[in-house]
C-alpha cells in the first residue's frame, strides 16, 4: 500500500538536510587537512649581510620551504617544512655578496598530511631579487677613542663586524667595502645646537675646535653611491670634557710635586744623618785617652 504524499514529503525534507550536513561535515574533513595558501609580502631583512627572508601568513595545516639561487638557476632548499614565516639565509649570502640572489616560498602539504600517496604541486611564490652589496644596511658604528689636545679632536671609528668570512675570519666593514665606505661625524659645542660636518674615507677625523671648549659629537656609515639604504645609524653621542682633562693634569702635578718633595726630604734625612754619625766619630777620638809607652 502506497504511502499518502503528505507522508513523503518530511522524508525528502530529512534526506536533503541530511545531505547538506554530510557536504559540511565533508568539506571541514577537507579543509582539516590543510590547504596550501600562496605566501605574500616576501621581504628581504639585512643588516651587515645578517639576512633573514621574511613573509606572511602564518601556516594552518601546511608548511613551507624556502629556495634560493644565485643566479645560475640551480635552487637550493632551505627552511625544509617549517611553520615559520622567515628563514634565515645568511651562509648562502656571505659565500658572495656581490650576487644577485633569487628566492622563492614553496607552500605544501608536510609529508605526513598527505594521505593521498601522490606528489602534490607546491604553491610557489618568488621574492624580489636581493643583491647584498648594494642593498644590506650598515649598521650602527662605535666610537673606538677620541682626544682632545688643544684645538685638535682626534676621534677613531671602529669598524662593525659582518658574517663574511675570509681565511676563517670574520671581516669588517671596510674589509668588504673598502674605499666604498666612508664615514661622517657631526660635532658640536656642548652648549649649543649648531652642528657641524666632517668626512673621511679612513676611519680617522682630525678636526680644528676651539680651545677650551667641550665639544660632543657621533659619526654615521655611509656608501655615497648608494640609492637606498645609504647610511648607518649614528652612534651613540660621546663628548669631551675639559674639567676632566685639567683634574688629570693636576693630579699628574701635584703627584710630580709630591714625588720630589719626598726625595729631597730623604736626601736630605741621609745627609743629616751622616753629618751626625761623622761628627760623633770625632768628638769620641778627641775625649779618648791617651797611651802611656
Amino acid at each position: 500500500m502506497a504511502s499518502p504524499a503528505w507522508l513523503r514529503l518530511p522524508r525528502l525534507e530529512t534526506l536533503f538536510t541530511r545531505t547538506l550536513l554530510l557536504g559540511w561535515v565533508l568539506a571541514q574533513v577537507a579543509g582539516g587537512t590543510g590547504t596550501p595558501v600562496r605566501a605574500y609580502n616576501l621581504t628581504w631583512k639585512s643588516t651587515n649581510f645578517k639576512t633573514i627572508l621574511e613573509w606572511e601568513p602564518k601556516p594552518v595545516n601546511y608548511v613551507y620551504t624556502v629556495q634560493i639561487s644565485a643566479g645560475t638557476g640551480d635552487w637550493k632548499g632551505k627552511c625544509f617544512y617549517t611553520t615559520d614565516t622567515e628563514c634565515d639565509l645568511t651562509d648562502e649570502i656571505v659565500q658572495d655578496v656581490q650576487q644577485i640572489y633569487s628566492a622563492r616560498v614553496l607552500s605544501l602539504l608536510p609529508r605526513d598530511l598527505d594521505t593521498t600517496g601522490s606528489a602534490r604541486d607546491p604553491v610557489l611564490q618568488n621574492a624580489p631579487k636581493f643583491e647584498p652589496y648594494l642593498e644590506t644596511k650598515l649598521g650602527q658604528p662605535t666610537i673606538q677613542s677620541f682626544e682632545l689636545v688643544g684645538t685638535k679632536l682626534n676621534v677613531t671609528v671602529q669598524d662593525a663586524r659582518t658574517l663574511v668570512r675570509r681565511n676563517n675570519t670574520f671581516l669588517s666593514l671596510r674589509d668588504v667595502f673598502g674605499r666604498d665606505l666612508s664615514y661622517i661625524l657631526s660635532y658640536w659645542k656642548s652648549e649649543s645646537t649648531g652642528k657641524k660636518a666632517a668626512k673621511t674615507d679612513t676611519n680617522e677625523f682630525l678636526i680644528d675646535v676651539d680651545k677650551g671648549t667641550d665639544y660632543c659629537f657621533s659619526v654615521q656609515a655611509v656608501i655615497p653611491y648608494r640609492t637606498t639604504n645609504q647610511k648607518s645609524p649614528e652612534s651613540l653621542i660621546e663628548c669631551t670634557s675639559q674639567e676632566k682633562s685639567g683634574f688629570k693634569e693636576m693630579f699628574f702635578i701635584v703627584g710630580a710635586v709630591v714625588f720630589v718633595v719626598i726625595i729631597i726630604i730623604i736626601i736630605l734625612s741621609l745627609s743629616l744623618y751622616k753629618c751626625r754619625k761623622a761628627r760623633g766619630g770625632q768628638n769620641g777620638k778627641e775625649h779618648s785617652p791617651l797611651n802611656v809607652a
